[in-house]
């Protein structure tokens, strides 16, 4: 069961597509998350999805929240499809052990071996703010995101 809004956010150390490690905690001190589990790299609907988000990461960063994407796809994949997209998005790879991240969140599906589409927003203090999801295949909704940024960002004044 995939955790709630009010919840606090499990932490996780990954590497992202250029071998960086990055700690959602250190992520935490500056600025709200965004965590968007993507289940595979390449896959059209994911491609898809890592546009959109890259294109509009300006607007949550300007709202005060960072977008990191996470796949269990290895770190190599991952830089293959960031280059491939032209994506300037932390992609962090939840390969090994394999899924670990996506289990603390429960959205890893065993029988599929890769995370349902979802996302955490993450206010500063660790807590789960709102939770996005869509069916496999089926994209998130942008306007679905934007509203959880505004709900947090009012609830900040």
């Amino acid at each position: 069961m995939s955790i709630t809004p009010g919840t606090r956010a499990p932490s996780f150390v990954l590497r992202n597509q250029h071998g960086q490690s990055i700690d959602s905690r250190e992520l935490l001190t500056r600025r709200a998350v965004l965590v968007v589990f993507l289940p595979l790299a390449f896959s059209p609907v994911c491609s898809q999805e890592l546009v959109q988000l890259d294109d509009w990461h300006d607007v949550a960063a300007s709202a005060g929240v960072e977008v990191v994407v996470i796949s269990v796809d290895s770190a190599a994949t991952l830089r293959a499809w960031s280059d491939a997209e032209s994506i300037s998005l932390s992609l962090l790879s939840d390969f090994w052990p394999h899924g670990a991240v996506a289990q603390s969140f429960g959205v890893f599906l065993d029988e599929k071996g890769f995370a349902r589409r979802s996302s955490f927003l993450i206010d500063i203090n660790g807590i789960v703010r709102d939770v996005i999801s869509s069916q496999l295949g089926e994209p998130r909704q942008f306007a679905d995101y934007q509203r959880a940024i505004e709900r947090l960002s009012s609830e900040r004044r």
